[in-house]
């Protein structure tokens, strides 16, 4: 009896030891999933698994949520989640999720990506600004920064030019030069003071002449009033020179 019992017992460790075995190496189609000691149908993409296999049914399959996608089959019980594309990120959407594939971001303009995938970017970043004495060697792009460079000597620009620009050359204008440019900032020029003493005395002189010819005409109107008016007493006589000043005036 003793006997007996110890070989059910060897037979049933041997059983447990193959299934054990016959489970660890169970190998599926890659169109199905492991569940248990069975190979279960995956479902395809769009759905997710409702119900696993059993002995006696196939898999049973249902659509993604709204809101979440499966872009492969698979044999998971739910869909991954869309995601989002975070203006906070610097991103915009560029395609909308559907139930077989994932929401594709794009940078916003201004910006480039810093975590690129294969289905779109991850997160952006704004592009680099020049400083003033500096210009924009290369424009930034959707997947690239801007490139700064500096301005050589006798030429300028506020950080916002593509290139640099020559020092204004206040000799070739008949200007005088004011103040120095830099590499931020343009020269400044302005009149000779020669040239605004020489204005300075033609206004005045100008003037001047105004004055003296306004004081002549009043003289000579006063003039030819007091030739005209009679003197009480005394009768004037017309004379051939006062016909001709009344018929000038």
């Amino acid at each position: 009896m003793t006997l007996r019992r110890k070989h059910l017992s060897a037979a049933s460790l041997l059983i447990l030891m193959i299934k054990v075995f016959s489970g660890q190496t169970l190998t599926c189609h890659w169109t199905e999933y492991h569940k248990g000691n069975r190979c279960c149908r995956m479902c395809l993409p769009g759905n997710r698994v409702k119900r696993d296999c059993t002995e006696y049914r196939s898999t049973s399959c249902r659509p993604c949520l709204e809101g979440t996608y499966m872009n492969q089959p698979t044999g998971l019980k739910q869909c991954f989640p869309c995601s989002d594309c975070d203006e906070g990120s610097g991103l915009k959407m560029k395609s909308s999720c559907t139930t077989t594939s994932d929401t594709v971001c794009e940078p916003l303009e201004g910006f480039y990506c810093v975590d690129p995938s294969d289905n779109g970017c991850g997160a952006a970043q704004k592009h680099r600004s020049c400083e003033p004495g500096q210009y924009i060697s290369q424009k930034g792009t959707a997947s690239t920064d801007s490139v700064c460079s500096d301005c050589s000597d006798g030429s300028f620009s506020d950080g916002s030019f593509p290139s640099c620009r020559p020092h204004t050359q206040c000799k070739t204008k008949n200007l005088q030069l004011l103040k120095p440019g830099t590499t931020s900032t343009d020269a400044e020029c302005g009149e000779h003071s020669l040239n605004k003493t020489k204005i300075g005395i033609s206004v005045s002189l100008s003037i001047l002449l105004f004055v003296i010819l306004a004081a002549v005409a009043f003289q000579f109107k006063e003039k030819i009033k007091s030739s005209l008016c009679p003197v009480k007493g005394n009768p004037v006589i017309p004379t051939e020179e006062t016909n001709l000043m009344t018929s000038a005036v």
